[in-house]
């Protein structure tokens, strides 16, 4: 798998509204997207800081990922993932991380935010950290 860069980090944050003026006015980052991502059941918010994109979640609805990880971190949000763009393909890079053993989430690539490929390595397999795999399937 060839990994050219950090495409962004997931924070899961309680509230949209609380979290994007503090990003804003506190680091003096501007919000630039707003998306929600109906079958994640996430609303997301994208900062950007250099090549790296911060991507604030917020679950939609009580059984989302994200709902779930809040409630299971006290109520308090906090780093969800980590997603690195891959330059080879998703599905290639899915396919050589099971093969290396490694437990995944999703079989095949999906559409996620921005109109990216992704697909996400289970935690279990890569020591703690939930790892999504991203492509722009316009380059």
């Amino acid at each position: 798998m060839e990994i050219s860069h950090i495409e962004h980090v997931g924070i899961a944050v309680p509230s949209l509204e609380e979290a994007i003026p503090f990003y804003e006015k506190m680091l003096g980052l501007k919000c630039f997207a707003i998306e929600e991502v109906v079958d994640q059941k996430v609303r997301t918010a994208f900062f950007k800081v250099g090549q790296t994109k911060i991507e604030l979640l917020e679950g939609t609805s009580e059984d989302s990922a994200i709902s779930k990880f809040i409630a299971n971190n006290g109520g308090r949000g906090g780093i969800q993932h980590i997603a690195f763009a891959i330059e080879d393909g998703v599905a290639n890079a899915l396919a050589e991380a099971e093969e290396k053993g490694c437990r995944l989430i999703d079989k095949a690539p999906r559409k996620g935010a921005e109109g990216l490929n992704i697909a996400f390595l289970h935690p279990k397999s890569t020591c703690g950290t939930l790892i999504e795999l991203c492509e722009d399937p316009n380059k």
